[in-house]
């Protein structure tokens, strides 16, 4: 049985939104109130629309279909791939090419392409060729790997769609609305939760909080023939009695650091990302308007 305590989202640092200027009004009903200039999140409504989600893909899976987890953003891309493996489901982490929903047709040519690029270079096929076009194909075959090796084996449009950062994947957003497919998604006090089938508010930029959510909705396929399904466990121990203490003690977290994500432990705290509306490929920079420590 999968269990979710309120103790895990509160050290997962779940509850820390955006700054307060940068709040979406419609997420108002998920945010509990506002600490030093950061709005916190509502954990009880938190843990309900969890268990809402969780349900949905248990009986999305059990129906036969598929889950694809999607997120491309860096301090998305490992919990992501590592879990939608582990549940043996699809993933998107890289980046999401436009019309991988609503021009899939497209797409499994690309899919048919980069199984056949890999067939060539073990069935002795690059041994009669050139340098030259063995570069050529192996860098043509990495390309299709690093964006399609996650949906390789999906042969029809996914069941439901697993999201991290409503903003940063909006065309998916989108082209799932289209197709109507379903829609699970964690948002953040930054997000528009209207279109979206089961909106999970939290954290959607700490790695912690990520990787809980990504390990939540994994155990919901690993679970979905289980009839009891998810346990929810809102009490706190009695050394964590003062939830409101923890959930206004912004300043002693270290959230201003900036993270390698390579070399991440995952025992580290986690930093708060900004908008990403730069190209994939910039470094990533701490934002001062996203530190939570003491008001200067």
């Amino acid at each position: 049985m999968a269990v979710v305590t309120m103790k895990s989202l509160l050290e997962s640092g779940v509850h820390f939104g955006h700054q307060v200027k940068r709040w979406d009004p419609r997420m108002k009903k998920y945010i509990f109130a506002e600490r030093n200039g950061i709005h916190i999140i509502d954990l009880q409504k938190t843990i309900q629309s969890i268990k809402d989600a969780y349900d949905a893909v248990r009986k999305v899976v059990a129906s036969g279909k598929t889950v694809l987890f999607v997120g491309t953003k860096k301090q998305a891309q490992q919990a992501i791939q590592k879990e939608a493996e582990r549940c043996g489901m699809f993933y998107v982490n890289n980046r999401w090419l436009g019309g991988m929903l609503t021009n899939f047709f497209t797409i499994k040519k690309s899919l048919l392409r980069l199984k056949k690029l890999e067939k060539m270079e073990v069935d002795g096929t690059f041994e009669n060729l050139t340098k030259k076009e063995i570069a050529s194909l192996a860098k043509e075959r990495t390309k299709l790997q690093k964006n399609l090796g996650g949906i390789k084996e999906l042969k029809d449009p996914p069941g439901i769609l697993f999201i991290i950062d409503t903003r940063k994947e909006s065309i998916a957003v989108a082209e799932a609305q289209r197709m109507r497919i379903p829609i699970v998604a964690v948002v953040d006090t930054n997000c528009n939760p209207d279109g979206i089938d089961f909106p999970i508010p939290g954290n959607d930029d700490a790695i912690r909080a990520i990787t809980l959510f990504t390990q939540i909705i994994a155990n919901a396929v690993v679970e979905a023939d289980n009839e009891v399904g998810l346990k929810i466990i809102e009490t706190l121990g009695d050394e964590d009695e003062d939830m409101e203490g923890m959930m206004s003690d912004i300043s002693a977290r270290e959230e201003d650091r900036e993270i390698d994500i390579e070399s991440y432990s995952g025992e580290e705290a986690e930093t708060k990302e900004p908008e990403q509306e730069q190209e994939e490929d910039e470094e990533m920079h701490v934002d001062v308007d996203k530190v939570y420590g003491e008001d200067s």
